[in-house]
């Protein structure tokens, strides 16, 4: 299926492999860099977990509902973080974007617009895709600015939706964008890309 083939996605300074097992020790030691597990409101994996987090992601793209990426410094491959597509659609040309995570040293810096531009594009002008989504929780304030700075629209909310790492159960913030709506989008990620480093995001 087209949604899962192999793929690398790759812009200046950025590439986006495809999730693997050799990613083991870079993703433990970017979860490391701010201790990413304690956050409440992210699933980023605990050190002792981070082969079985890259194991139910190769899982879930065997079954064609995810496929992950390394988020990878293109000149060293050292990795930065991971992101995902996922609650892939094909039927209905939809696929959402989630599971990400970067270490603490790349947060609000050029590498969450960098991933955002390259799986758009790859996700509306190759796949051909007719919406694309997130969603994340409701309390996860810092990703809900994020997604809105990339211009999606918030759909909604889906109340007592999923269980959080603690045991609390929280409430899902959706949002989208349509493939109409892309062209915009692409052209404001390319305006802050283009800006001076420390004036992006």
């Amino acid at each position: 299926m087209a949604f899962v083939e192999p793929v690398t996605l790759s812009a200046p300074g950025i590439a986006l492999v495809p999730l693997a097992l050799a990613h083991e020790d870079g993703l433990r030691q970017a979860a490391a860099d701010g201790e990413l597990w304690n956050l409440r409101v992210t699933s980023v994996p605990e050190p002792d977990q981070t082969r079985t987090y890259i194991e139910s992601a190769l899982k879930m793209r065997e079954e064609g509902h995810r496929f992950a990426f390394a988020v990878t410094e293109a000149a060293s491959g050292t990795v930065l973080g991971t992101t995902s597509f996922h609650d892939i659609l094909p039927a209905v040309r939809r696929v959402e974007i989630g599971y990400t995570w970067y270490a603490r040293r790349c947060q609000r810096t050029h590498v969450n617009t960098t991933c955002k531009l390259l799986m758009l594009t790859h996700a509306f002008e190759t796949l051909g895709c007719a919406t694309v989504g997130w969603r994340t929780d409701n309390f996860n304030f810092a990703s809900q600015r994020a997604i809105e700075r990339l211009g999606a629209k918030k759909d909604g909310v889906i109340r007592g939706h999923a269980m959080r790492r603690d045991g609390t159960v929280r409430d899902t913030v959706m949002y989208s964008l349509s493939a109409g709506e892309w062209p915009e989008v692409k052209a404001q990620l390319r305006y802050l890309l283009d800006r001076p480093r420390t004036a992006r995001e």
